[in-house]
């Protein structure tokens, strides 16, 4: 991958368009990008990997795509970021829009356009650029596939962030892990760490699961068995538990099939037993029953021979009654024509009772010919009651026209009274609403000056605050420089007595015989002795190593010192010289003029809705009024017509009615009599009917009577029972006859005599007996049902564990699997010594590659002093795998990287990061990353230091790549010439290119 050009707009600091040829730039290979604090350097590596990515590096990334634009920039200028690259023999542009919220077109305020990016491809062929896309997420995509590695692992491989590989240098196995994981995805070796876990946990459940499973067939085995098998006892887990559970069903099923031989054994004496008791109680109830029949047959018989007069009397009753039965059917033909003939001369008595005197004497015939006379008079009136019907229509009719005309006037005086408000009423509304609209216009103006004000005072509580800040700040800068300069004071000096002892130093390593290092004799005749303050390597190193040590703290509270100051110039720009409180009273009145416009705004809508709702109703109410005009014009018409008609039918029905009133009450008059006359008819012409029907009735009856042998037909009818009596007395006569047939055959049965003549029986003594024997029978029934359902039960129970214990083996032996497995990867097995998880394995072996492509570049910086190795030991949280040693050439000894001094953690986590850019680039399949980016470090090293790294950084042109170093050190403008230099004022920030063609 290589840069060509970086246009950025309204980005960050950037407050107009600035453009960065990465071609001039990189033709010398190395180049440097500086400037003062808070200019924007780290902003220009922001827009390379927004652009790229749609997003910035993650510690400076923000959920809002609007912060990313400049405060700096005019309100009509969008954010943009365009960079030109080639990647994988491509020449591609991309372009990237953040949200943005600009001002509306029309009106007032802002509106918020989406955000946007483009994609295009250069075509060497057409020499033209070409679209490709203009979808974020394909745009994304395609950036991932070309350069193979994510955004995390472009922003630790490629902008090269010195301070987290510093951390990264000194931290344990548990930090290295993390960032390692996220650049070399070893999530999915974490997956199979998980998995397998999750697989050991269900395994371990499921036998649990089985072995709770079979311990409640045990258990339930247990209360088939009873209290004779004690279970022994046994928890989950245990060792043999399937073997003790089968072993102890074995013991507790002979158990109960030898209870089961016992219980059936008492069961067959308790049945022979019992059955002899019944026989014994058969026999002695059946001669008790023959005795009891015996006895009860001569108690009837007595009976019968007391009640024989009775039994003479019934026959000679039911002998008259069948007699009687001939003239039956005479005497109910006169009495069915005595009770029509009275029920006939009752309605002729009712009809005639209603009619005048002179109508009631009339015969039959006469009275059928005044109801003919009736009904002729009566069908005259039709015509009549017809024109009477219509009159009472005509009424109703007049009386709807009353209420409409009532109603109409009511509506049309309300219609008047509220269109005689109309005016008044909408002037007021209108009013309303040209009130609102005017607060409308002024709420986004307010809303301006209140965000305004606001952020004035949290500036000036910023700046009140960054004032003390920066003051703290000048004293422990003043304080950091005087205790460097005393630093430096004693390194000197001890440095000078050591130069002045060096002698006696060298004479410390002399031996006879041995050359003298300086002057190359081999005789010593008067080495020099070491005085009383002689200063020896180590103290010397010791001091500068507390001079080095003070002017990092210098040059650390330096920086913060004028970061302090530069941020209280911006606060102080920002809030002026007011004060806080002025300051928050001009905020509070903001808000208070802002809530007011906002409130009366706020109203807009209701009025309006109020206002068309009011037209509505005034548009109703003036049709009303008009409809309610209609409608009265035409009642007058229709009431003059109903006049004319009401006179001319009113003639008529006074003509028909005569002095009944109405025609209505004539008909009735006429109907009434009609019905009348017509019934009192019909009731005198039956009367004489049934007169004739009853005397021929009585004729026939007095005959039948004299041929049954009664002398008078009341003879007779006294005789005669009807069905009920009749069925009683024939029920007697037989049930008699019965009785007598059957106490005869019952006093003549040969057993029944005999059974009468022997002693009576004691069935009470036999029915004990019995219920005793019957007892201990179901006792013994009873015993055997329970130990054959026990047999029947430990049967089922042990087959179902011995199913249990056949289904739980397989999955013991997954279980042992899996586990054995899982605590393997976990690093928690006996097997694996190290402790060492699977995915720390697979990082250990990428971090030992790191380590191996690192020591190239840093045993060239430190002259060969210093390689880093890989180490298995244990660190953080007692796993290994991780850890990283450096290895002094001059000590010949491994030591923790934590030992190095400011400069030497430079050029290691420098020469780290190279390394671990390589080894990344080969893991995302050899992608060449021909730009490069270095952020600070370069100030904690010495001349010669740096000149080595400067050299390191300078053989990358060797693989055809471009190294932009980001620092503020002053001696590196003088060592690199390509510079890009960022400068920053009140305005905005801009670029300036130096040393380029």
């Amino acid at each position: 991958m290589r840069l060509h050009r970086l246009d950025i707009t309204a980005f960050g600091p950037f407050g107009d368009t600035q453009s960065i040829d990465f071609d001039a730039l990189s033709a010398a290979g190395l180049f440097l990008l500086h400037g003062p604090t808070g200019a924007g350097k780290t902003s220009v590596l922001d827009a390379v990997c927004y652009a790229l990515y749609g997003a910035v590096p993650g510690a400076r990334q923000s959920g809002q795509g609007l912060t990313l634009r400049s405060d700096h920039a005019p309100p009509g200028t969008r954010t943009e970021v365009r960079l030109e690259l080639t990647v994988a023999g491509r020449r591609l542009e991309v372009t990237r829009q953040p949200p943005w919220a600009r001002p509306k077109k029309r009106g007032t305020g802002t509106t918020t356009d989406k955000a946007q990016s483009w994609l295009r491809e250069y075509d060497t062929q057409a020499a033209a650029w070409k679209d490709l896309s203009r979808s974020h997420q394909e745009i994304g995509e395609e950036i991932t596939q070309l350069l193979g590695m994510s955004r995390e692992q472009f922003c630790q491989v490629v902008l090269l962030p010195q301070g987290d590989f510093a951390r990264f240098l000194r931290a344990d196995a548990e930090a290295r892990g993390k960032l390692l994981g996220r650049l070399f995805d070893t999530r999915r070796f974490a997956d199979v760490e998980k998995r397998l876990a999750e697989l050991r946990r269900a395994a371990e459940a499921d036998v649990r699961q089985g072995d709770a499973a079979l311990l409640a067939d045990a258990h339930r085995m247990q209360q088939a068995a009873g209290e004779g098998v004690p279970l022994p006892e046994l928890a989950p887990g245990d060792p043999g538990l399937a073997e003790a559970v089968l072993t102890w069903a074995a013991l507790a099923r002979t158990t109960a099939r030898e209870r089961l031989t016992i219980a059936t054994c008492a069961r067959t004496a308790a049945e022979a037993a019992s059955a002899a008791a019944r026989h014994a109680l058969d026999e002695a109830r059946e001669l008790a029953g023959l005795q009891r029949r015996y006895a009860e047959a001569r108690e009837h018989a007595d009976r019968l021979r007391e009640h024989a007069g009775t039994h003479e009397q019934d026959r000679a009753r039911m002998e008259r009654a069948r007699k009687a039965e001939s003239v039956a059917p005479a005497l109910d033909l006169r009495d069915t024509a005595e009770r029509e003939h009275a029920r006939a001369a009752r309605a002729e008595a009712e009809a005639r009772a209603a009619l005048p005197e002179p109508l009631a004497a009339l015969d039959a015939t006469g009275l059928a010919a005044a109801a003919r006379r009736a009904a002729e008079e009566r069908g005259g009136l039709d015509s009549a009651r017809r024109a009477e019907d219509r009159l009472t229509a005509l009424l109703t009719e007049q009386r709807t026209l009353d209420r409409e005309e009532s109603a109409d006037d009511a509506e049309l005086r309300d219609a008047e009274s509220w269109l005689a408000d109309w005016d008044t009423v909408r002037a007021d509304l209108q009013g309303r609403i040209d009130a609102a609209q005017e607060a409308a216009g002024r709420v986004e103006h307010l809303a301006g000056l209140r965000e305004s004000a606001g952020s004035r005072l949290d500036a000036a509580r910023r700046r009140d605050r960054l004032t003390r800040d920066a003051e703290e700040a000048a004293d422990r800068a003043l304080a950091s420089r005087e205790r460097a300069a005393e630093a430096h004071e004693t390194w000197l000096d001890l440095k000078e007595r050591r130069l002045r002892g060096i002698a006696a130093e060298l004479a410390a390593g002399l031996a006879p015989g041995v050359p003298c290092a300086v002057c190359g004799a081999t005789e010593h005749p008067a080495p020099a002795r070491k005085d009383a303050g002689h200063v020896d390597r180590d103290a010397e190193e010791r001091a500068l190593a507390d001079h080095r040590r003070a002017e990092e703290r210098r040059a650390e509270d330096e920086r913060r010192h004028g970061t302090a100051r530069e941020t209280l110039a911006a606060a102080r720009a920002e809030a002026g010289e007011a004060s806080v409180a002025e300051l928050a009273a001009l905020a509070e009145e903001a808000e208070r003029a802002y809530a007011r416009a906002r409130d009366t705004a706020s109203g807009l809508h209701p009025a309006q809705e109020e206002l068309r709702r009011a037209g509505q109703e005034h548009e109703r109410r003036e049709t009303a009024r008009q409809r309610a005009a209609l409608r009265a014009a035409a009642r007058v018409s229709r009431r003059d017509a109903l006049e004319g008609e009401r006179a001319v039918l009113r003639q008529e029905v006074d003509r028909a009615a005569g002095t009944a009133g109405s025609v209505a009450a004539r008909a009735a008059q006429l109907d009434g009599e009609v019905e009348r006359l017509t019934r009192a008819a019909e009731a005198a012409r039956l009367a004489d009917d049934t007169a004739q029907r009853l005397k021929t009735a009585d004729a026939r009856l007095a005959d039948a009577a004299f041929r049954a042998g009664f002398d008078t037909p009341a003879g007779a009818a006294a005789a005669l029972l009807d069905e009920e009596a009749h069925r009683a007395l024939q029920r007697r006569l037989d049930a008699r006859q019965q009785e007598e047939a059957a106490v005869r055959a019952v006093l003549a049965e040969p057993e029944t005599a005999a059974a009468a003549r022997r002693p009576a029986a004691d069935v009470e003594s036999a029915e004990r007996a019995a219920e005793e024997a019957g007892r201990r029978l179901q006792r013994a029934a009873s015993a055997r049902d329970a130990a054959a359902r026990r047999c029947a039960e430990l049967d089922r129970l042990s087959a179902h564990a011995t199913t249990a214990v056949r289904r739980l083996a397989p999955l013991r032996e997954t279980h042992d699997r899996v586990a054995r497995l899982a605590t393997l990867t976990a690093g928690t097995s006996a097997d694996n010594e190290r402790r060492m998880r699977l995915e720390s394995y697979v990082l250990a072996a990428r971090l030992e590659q790191v380590a191996a492509a690192a020591t190239v570049r840093l045993a060239r910086m430190s002259s060969g002093r210093y390689t880093l190795v890989h180490s298995d030991d244990r660190s953080g949280r007692g796993r290994s795998g991780l850890g990283l040693h450096v290895v002094d050439a001059w000590t010949g000894r491994e030591r923790d990287t934590a030992t190095l001094s400011g400069g030497e953690t430079f050029f290691a986590s420098l020469a780290l990061a190279l390394g671990l850019a390589d080894v990344v680039t080969d893991e995302a399949g050899g992608v060449r990353l021909d730009t490069l980016f270095i952020d600070e470090g370069f100030g904690s090293l010495d001349d010669q230091t740096l000149d080595e790294v400067l050299d390191v950084l300078d053989s990358l042109r060797e693989r055809d790549r471009s190294v932009g170093i980001v620092s503020h050190v002053p001696d590196l403008r003088r060592r690199v010439h390509a510079q890009l230099e960022v400068l920053k004022d009140r305005t905005g920030s801009r670029v300036r290119h130096r040393g380029v063609g």
